[in-house]
């Protein structure tokens, strides 16, 4: 009884941190856009608390780099396309390269194809920042030798793709403006990013909380039956 009481206390507890992630998320994804944060603080404890920031970003697409990683949208089964870009330079004249998820193509599209749809010159791009996606997904593990990959590891998309340092995030596109037109018949569908959060934790906690008073109702019954 004890035992089911609290877990159905820590699913309360949950289900008030989940409604105040999901009032952070909403109010950060419909926010006017931020620069970029630093190195140190994406990559340190905190890191997490940036997810959905959303962010501007200028600088020049690392075409020829481009990877396709697996994934699966409303449009259908294909890849997102992702394309380093480098940064203008700061103060310092350190340029940043950041991954930027461009959006998606679909089944049967080439990276040659997408690499293609990468603009030339100069871009702005308006995005939402998002955590390293290290390993692979639930079921199939990242193949960086056959270039298969099934999540968005930046650092080893870098590794793979020979471009040095990268920033510890990567960004999903929802605008980019070019300076330069493409020619490319494909573009990439951007804007697909899911905000969506499960929140069955009420569910969850009455549940614990049912079997708790059945539990005591249990010890009721065979205390008097002893």
């Amino acid at each position: 009884m004890a035992v089911f009481a609290v877990l159905g206390v820590w699913q309360v507890q949950r289900l008030h941190w989940k409604h105040a992630l999901i009032a952070r998320v909403e109010a950060r994804v419909h926010a006017a856009p931020v620069d970029l944060p630093g190195d140190a603080r994406l990559s340190g404890a905190g890191g997490h608390d940036l997810e959905y920031l959303r962010v501007r970003l200028s600088g020049v697409y690392q075409g020829k780099a481009t990877a396709l990683v697996r994934a699966a949208t409303d449009l259908g089964t294909g890849y997102w396309t992702m394309t380093p870009l480098r940064l203008d330079a700061d103060g310092t004249g350190d340029a940043r390269q950041v991954w930027i998820n461009r959006g998606f193509v679909p089944e049967g599209t080439s990276r040659a194809t997408a690499a293609a749809s990468t603009p030339e010159g100069r871009v702005e791009v308006t995005g939402l920042l998002r955590s390293s996606e290290p390993g692979g997904s639930l079921l199939q593990a990242n193949r960086p030798q056959d270039d298969r990959w099934y999540s968005r590891d930046v650092a080893a998309l870098a590794a793979a793709r020979k471009v040095g340092a990268v920033v510890p995030a990567f960004v999903d596109v929802q605008a980019e403006t070019a300076a330069l037109p493409t020619a490319s018949a494909v573009k990439p569908v951007a804007g697909l990013t899911q905000v969506h959060f499960p929140d069955n934790h009420l569910m969850y906690a009455l549940t614990w909380f049912a079997m708790a008073l059945l539990s005591a109702g249990a010890l009721a019954y065979i205390w008097r039956r002893a």
